[in-house]
């Protein structure tokens, strides 16, 4: 049966590329047709259209189009609405906003926007909205504008207008000058017509947020609107939605009304606590089906968000938080997922939180449904809920379910254990216990930040440190390894390993065997760390000396640079004659400096905002206690700012992304409700990848080092090798070689450049120089005056940090300048920092998985694709080696064609660019000695990037 299967399987990939193979010569025929009938030119405009429709077909089946755009340009200028469909249609599936022809079609958009005919208005509006790039913002914004508030504009007219502004306030906020237009626009929310109301209130929602004073005159208008729905049940009878008055509208408004403080108006806050009222009367009908549901469900949840905003301890919220205990338990998957999200709004803003405890057992219970969606809303829900009283239990739970949590959530749920665990600690042992439970469980989840904090913790309360080194060490004991639980024993056991030193089980060399048994495991920044808890042993336990010291001499002697200093340096320190130079350097670490946890900061990053920003933050009525005084602030800004809106839009204050924090039960560490300094880091830097603080070198003409040097002749080699080796030779000469070593974690990296002074001479005045690159920030760290000199045969070494920041196409630049006797010389060279540096590879993900991202992703310009000629005969091993040393995890068994390699890879482009999943397909062609690549990446302008680095060294087989 399988030789049958397998039989079957080949027969059909002979059948596909047979059937793809008569494609493509269909498809190469009629291209060459097409091409031949445009250069003869004299088409008419029937002619024209038929060949662009042609290449649209062709187009959407996936071949590349790379002519026929100007014919498509000339259709838009048609008299014949088939004709100018057809090419607006192209313009819109061919360029793309940064296309260079994109100016061509801005006149003739002018055209159509101008003209009389609604048709006209309306193809030029659909193709603004789709391309939707700058200089269409910066030329037709005010077209799009005029037409949306002109009187004589038809409604569905004004509705694509209302939406394509709103495109372009999305792509290019400070193109348009949308704070003049505030009142005009506004106004538009009385319109008797529906759609056009519904599209401008879209409008409005996405300039309220961020202009909240100048369009504050919205409030009044969505109150409005809302009365005319529900009281006076003013809409036409195509608005209703399964007996649901217009939903979309209604939900529009409510969301409004969010983004400003309850209003002083008793006459308006009584029309409001109406219509709430109204919704939650009209809830209680039952459903027909489900469509009936989902309007009524989408309508009520709303308004509950809207009256825990105005009022979490109003008679309707209390009606609310009954209804919600209801749907928690309901069916309906959508109806669980708004229940919980709605009741962890309820909790974040309530002053008693006994009405939501008393669901506990249902909440708890919603972290194995079986929609992860669900469970993430359940696990905020615990985390918004918890206080002193139930934090045990709702901890507890947490670890219990940690352990069998998606990996997608525990990177999360480690960060709100890790707070909950430090807010509301009764005692010592209970905080240490958790932590360190936590720590074990999660192992690679737990960030930086946790065990950051953890140690700050443990330094700064005495009581803490005795019972944080025993429990360590007892989970050092453990045959499992956790390079996480590592580090935090390595640390706490250097400090204050002293303190247990005479329990039984705890000597100090049973300290040391402990955290050596898991060195040869770990990573070279971990063992560096390492590496000071023996040093600060030797300070501690002289006793132990004999086993530290061949350790610290074995490393004295490795290839990485980090290893090698710190193992010279403290061996030297502990083998010289006196121990007061040791003493000195090992002395106990003094506390933290006070501050807030970066543990909130950084979760609450994680809560990323849709289109539509969050009006609450998760967790308890603390974190939300800065939103609400932000409204209260906006209320004064905006009452001082009746005769002056402009002056007011430039002195509102903007709402902070720091989150206040609970005061502690246990003072743990001191929470502060400020702001914390984003440049300074929680603890002591331990990461060798950080980037250093040191001030940047001086310009290129400071340093007179001539710019226009080319590059030096025959640098490709080098830098082509190191784009995916880690070390190697950038450069040699007969005068200077260059080396160079790299290692990177996420969007950092650290180079050290070994300069070799190749001849017999000296050479004075060594400078090094790095050009600076979009996307990119390189720091070179410097070197005193006594260092720019290299005698013969000898070799310095210098340091450069990287960061990502965004996609970036090109390398940074060096100059090395030297003088050796009279003459100055200059070597021009690209750093080997490409793209794919900050990438690592991923090897768990299943075909399944793999096509169904691929498909997600789709074709151009997310996708970049190259068919290319090999100079060498193409070996499998030496492309699949290429491409894993680019950062790219091949997956095995994904395509059937054994010889093709699927593979995929996750790179941290930094703050802007942000994570960006990279899925490809190399398909080798041994008969013919060529490759197609295919890279797809959701990041556009990644994916050409990418292929261009991975197409050279496949090409030449480096």
């Amino acid at each position: 049966m399988s030789a049958m299967r397998g039989l079957t399987v080949f027969i059909a990939d002979i059948r596909k590329c047979r059937v793809r193979e008569l494609e493509e010569k269909r498809i190469n025929k009629e291209m060459a047709n097409i091409r031949s009938k445009f250069k003869e030119g004299n088409l008419n405009g029937y002619q024209k259209k038929k060949y662009v429709c042609k290449l649209l077909y062709m187009y959407i089946l996936g071949w590349d189009i790379d002519f026929g755009h100007l014919e498509a340009v000339n259709l838009i200028s048609s008299q014949k609405y088939s004709e100018k469909q057809i090419g607006y249609l192209a313009v819109t599936l061919l360029f793309h906003e940064n296309s260079d022809l994109v100016r061509l079609v801005v006149n003739s958009t002018k055209k159509d926007l101008d003209d009389m005919n609604e048709i006209n208005n309306c193809l030029a509006l659909h193709a603004i909205a789709n391309i939707g790039g700058r200089e269409m913002a910066e030329s037709l914004a005010v077209d799009v504008h005029r037409l949306l508030i002109s009187p004589t504009s038809k409604s569905f007219v004004k509705k694509k207008a209302a939406l394509t502004l709103l495109r372009l306030f999305r792509k290019h906020p400070d193109v348009i000058p949308v704070t003049d237009w505030a009142d005009r626009i506004i106004s538009l929310m009385d319109e008797y017509d529906l759609g056009v109301a519904l599209s401008v209130t879209t409008l409005v929602l996405a300039l309220s947020q961020s202009f909240p004073v100048e369009y504050s005159g919205c409030y009044e208008k969505a109150v409005y609107r809302l009365k005319r729905i529900l009281v006076e049940r003013d809409y036409s009878m195509d608005y209703i939605y399964y007996k649901v008055p217009t939903p979309w509208l209604q939900v529009k408004c409510l969301r409004l009304l969010q983004y400003y403080p309850p209003p002083d108006d008793v006459k308006l806050r009584s029309d409001i606590s109406e219509l709430l009222q109204i919704i939650i009367t009209n809830s209680q009908d039952t459903p027909k089906n489900v469509q009936h549901s989902n309007a009524q469900n989408a309508v009520l949840f709303e308004a509950i968000n809207l009256a825990i905003h105005l009022d979490s301890n109003s008679t309707i919220c209390a009606q609310a938080a009954a209804l919600l205990g209801r749907f928690i338990s309901s069916k309906e998957t959508n109806v669980r997922y708004l229940g919980l999200e709605t009741m962890a709004h309820l909790a974040a803003c309530v002053d008693s939180l006994e009405p939501i405890k008393r669901h506990q057992e249902t909440i708890l219970l919603s972290l194995r449904d079986k929609d992860i969606s669900v469970r993430r809303r359940g696990l905020d829900l615990l985390y918004s809920m918890c206080d002193t009283s139930n934090a045990k239990i709702v901890v507890s739970e947490l670890l219990r379910y940690l352990q069998v949590a998606d990996y997608a959530m525990r990177e999360e749920m480690v960060l709100k254990i890790a707070i909950l665990a430090e807010k509301f600690a009764s005692t010592y042992s209970w905080y240490v216990d958790i932590i360190l439970q936590l720590i074990s469980t999660a192992g690679e989840q737990v960030g930086e930040e946790v065990w950051f904090r953890v140690v700050q913790i443990v330094t700064n309360n005495e009581e803490l440190q005795e019972y944080a080194a025993k429990t360590v060490l007892n989970y050092l004991g453990s045959p499992q390894y956790n390079e996480t639980m590592v580090k935090v024993g390595g640390y706490i056991l250097g400090e204050f390993g002293h303190l247990i030193a005479n329990i039984n089980g705890c000597s100090p060399i049973e300290q040391f065997n402990a955290v050596h048994a898991k060195f040869n495991l770990c990573s070279l920044q971990t063992r560096a760390l390492l590496m000071t808890t023996y040093v600060k042993f030797v300070n501690l336990f002289p006793e132990i000396k004999g086993h530290i010291l061949p350790v610290l001499n074995q490393y004295r002697y490795v290839l990485d640079a980090e290893l090698q200093q710190r193992a010279c340096e403290y061996f030297s320190i502990s083998t010289m004659p006196t121990d007061d130079l040791l003493q000195t350097v090992c002395e106990e670490m003094p506390p933290f400096p006070e501050r807030e946890s970066t543990l909130l900061l950084k979760l609450n990053q994680k809560q990323g905002d849709t289109e539509d920003k969050r009006v609450w933050v998760i967790g308890g009525r603390e974190a939300n206690m800065e939103r609400q005084d932000s409204l209260k602030r906006m209320v004064s800004v905006r009452s001082s700012s009746v005769d002056n809106v402009h002056h007011a839009s430039t002195s509102s204050p903007k709402s902070s992304s720091a989150m206040p924090t609970r005061s502690n039960t246990m003072p743990l560490a001191s929470t502060q409700t400020n702001h914390i300094l984003s440049e300074e880091p929680d603890l002591l830097n331990f990461n060798d990848l950080s980037l250093d603080t040191t001030p940047a070198p001086p310009p290129l003409q400071i340093l007179n080092i001539p710019t226009d040097t080319p590059l030096a002749s025959g640098y490709e080699l080098g830098y082509n090798l190191l784009q995916y080796n880690k070390e190697g030779v950038l450069f040699e000469d007969s005068q200077m070689r260059v080396l160079v070593n790299s290692e990177y974690h996420g969007s950092q990296g650290r180079l050290a450049l070994y300069l070799t002074n190749k001849t017999q001479y000296i050479m004075s005045d060594v400078n090094v120089v790095i050009t600076p690159v979009d996307g990119l920030t390189t720091n070179l760290t410097p070197l005193d005056t006594s260092s720019n000199f290299l005698s013969a045969g000898s070799q310095v070494q210098r340091l450069i940090t990287i960061e990502c920041l965004d996609v970036f196409a090109n390398s940074p630049e060096v100059f090395v300048s030297y003088t050796v006797g009279p003459e100055t010389q200059v070597l021009h060279l690209k750093l080997p920092v490409v793209l794919t540096k900050f990438q690592e590879p991923i090897t768990t993900m299943d075909g399944t998985n793999f096509f169904k991202r691929w498909n997600q992703i789709g074709g151009p310009p997310r996708e970049n694709q190259v068919i290319f000629k090999s100079e060498a005969p193409i070996q499998l091993s030496t492309a699949a080696s290429i491409l894993q040393g680019f950062g790219i995890g091949l997956l095995i068994g994904v395509d059937p064609n054994p010889n093709n390699f699927v593979g995929a890879g996750i790179m941290d482009a930094g703050k802007q660019g942000g994570k960006i999943g990279i899925l490809l397909r190399l398909e080798p062609n041994l008969e013919q000695n060529m490759y197609r690549l295919t890279v797809r990446t959701p990041t556009e302008g990644a994916s050409s990037i990418v292929r261009e680095i991975l197409e050279r060294p496949l090409t030449y087989g480096l």
